[in-house]
């Protein structure tokens, strides 16, 4: 019985250390007095590929909150989408 459990042990540990080596990495908006709702909705949808919902719902996270997790993911897939949001006049950084 003890061989079993440490087994299991080991195993859930090993699981846990290969899932924490490579984090995923987001983007993160940021609010401003500058932009509209529906152009933070519209930039959403164009370069993050949100639905009109999800959208909505990250602006008024953003407005609330002050910040919100708009896109998960590897650094090169996030890069130029975060780059497009800054170019729309968007508040964004990849963390």
């Amino acid at each position: 019985m003890q061989t079993f459990m440490q087994n299991q042990y080991k195993e859930s540990f090993e699981q846990d250390v290969l899932t924490m080596e490579k984090p995923p990495h987001q983007i993160i908006l940021y609010n401003d007095d500058v932009n509209t709702f529906d152009w933070v909705i519209e930039s959403l949808i164009d370069v993050c590929q949100h639905n009109s919902m999800q959208a909505e719902q990250c602006a008024l996270i953003v407005h609330y909150k002050g910040k919100c997790d708009v896109k998960s993911g590897e650094y090169d897939e996030l890069k130029p989408k975060c780059s497009a949001l800054l170019e729309r006049g968007l508040s964004a950084e990849i963390v």
